[in-house]
């Protein structure tokens, strides 16, 4: 998934071409051994009793469960690893493309359609209206309403008859806190807003979701999730946690700390940024020559500015104001879009581009 944003974005070919050995690798240790009973679905399972017991993001003890506090048991097949999964095969299939390769193209394309289909099939709970988190040892879906399908919507893995009743689960009153959206569902049974991964916010979680939101075109729902955590930034002196409680808002007149959390944090540092790309709806296509900013900012931003952006080699200067975009250093070759693409399109994948830098914010009459 990372080679192909770093391609979109302008890598140089012949860094992509050395990089790719090793990103083929990866695919075959997925296709070899992190399929492990060969149904399609990459699953993990600790091989010794010192290793963690969940293997995804949320590796905590107690992190994946039922709608009724159950914990799963291994091997555990995540929802939200199938989707870059799917994201990786797509990756290839386009680098491919673009090197000429149709078979090979064809092929991973096939890949990620079919893991597409059998995900779908397999993860959505259409009594509840959301994914399940995960397929158990016994493949029967762990019916916990949770975070993790955000990112499914991220990956573009989620059909798009399906993508409105995610949308809307995921920013109703059981997941949204207010200040984000939690990683659990307060009805479910393991719900705990003091609790590392069952019904705390973690500020990454919550970026990565607003990006899918966007993807499917849900530019409101991102944009609830954006301003939300921009304001809990501010009871933070402006510098996201690692994750914080997840009190609803109208409890707590203040995003309630997380007692260990980590801060400055990687993930939390880098949020922010992504919830910008995600805003702006900005999505470089070096390959293709276009640049795409189709601004979705809330309507109390008045202009947001952004410097030193890395595209193509160069370093670009993004300025909106209201409905009007102007890109400052575009390079010979790379044309500027400005209208929305369609609803799966690829707005925002990975990151926001190391290096550049936001330089404001600036609210109406501010």
């Amino acid at each position: 998934m990372l080679l192909g944003e770093l391609r979109r974005w302008g890598a140089d070919p012949t860094g992509v071409e050395k990089l790719l050995p090793h990103a083929d690798r990866a695919l075959e240790w997925i296709e070899r051994h992190g399929d492990r009973d060969g149904d399609g679905f990459v699953e993990y399972r600790r091989t010794t009793d010192h290793g963690l017991v969940n293997q995804g993001w949320k590796d905590s003890w107690d992190g994946v469960n039922f709608a009724d506090g159950r914990l799963a048991e291994a091997p555990i097949a995540l929802c939200e690893v199938q989707g870059y999964v799917y994201g990786a095969y797509l990756a290839r299939s386009q680098l491919a493309g673009e090197a000429g390769q149709e078979r090979e193209a064809r092929y991973w394309a096939e890949r990620a359609a079919d893991l597409r289909q059998a995900f779908n099939e397999r993860f959505w709970l259409p009594d509840r209206g959301y994914y399940a988190v995960a397929l158990d040892r016994e493949k029967k879906p762990v019916d916990a309403c949770a975070s993790n399908m955000g990112h499914c919507l991220w990956s573009g893995i989620v059909d798009e008859d399906k993508a409105p009743y995610v949308a809307e689960r995921l920013l109703g009153p059981e997941m949204f806190s207010g200040w984000g959206v939690r990683t659990l569902a307060r009805d479910m049974g393991a719900y705990d807003p003091v609790s590392y991964h069952n019904g705390s916010v973690w500020p990454h979680d919550n970026a990565l979701i607003a990006a899918g939101l966007t993807r499917y075109g849900f530019t409101e729902h991102a944009q609830r999730i954006a301003l939300s955590l921009f304001e809990a930034a501010e009871h933070f002196d402006h510098r996201l946690p690692e994750l914080f409680c997840g009190f609803d808002r109208g409890d707590y007149p203040a995003p309630v700390p997380y007692p260990t959390s980590c801060s400055p944090q990687a993930w939390a540092a880098a949020a922010p940024i992504h919830l910008v790309r995600s805003l702006l709806r900005f999505a470089p296509s070096v390959p293709r020559g276009e640049l795409c900013v189709a601004p979705a900012l809330p309507s109390g931003c008045a202009r947001l500015r952004i410097e030193r952006v890395p595209v193509a080699g160069t370093r670009l200067s993004v300025d909106v104001r209201g409905d009007a975009v102007s890109v400052e250093g575009l390079p010979e070759g790379l044309r500027l879009v400005t209208e929305p693409r369609g609803r799966n399109s690829s707005y925002a994948r990975e990151g926001g581009g190391a290096g550049a830098r936001t330089v404001g914010l600036i609210p109406s009459g501010g």
